[in-house]
């Protein structure tokens, strides 16, 4: 059986790359959005949670009942 190599490579190194966002050059350890634009996204799409009420379930009835059924 062959060994596998480890899934955790280690700490990652910090690479430059332009932000997709803003095109600012940036340094971090992932690709995405810099943590200005980050802040900014997280600032935007904030929401409160709120409780929802839920009705009860009530089974719908889609089929009519035949005459052997209503037999007593």
């Amino acid at each position: 059986p062959a060994t596998r190599p480890p899934r955790d490579p280690g700490p990652v190194d910090p690479s430059r790359f332009a932000c997709p966002r803003c095109q600012t050059d940036v340094q971090e350890d992932f690709y995405g959005p810099c943590h200005s634009c980050r802040d900014e996204l997280r600032a935007a799409f904030a929401a409160e949670a709120h409780a929802v009420e839920v009705t009860a379930f009530e089974p719908a009835m889609h089929v009519t009942p035949n005459a052997v059924a209503l037999k007593d």
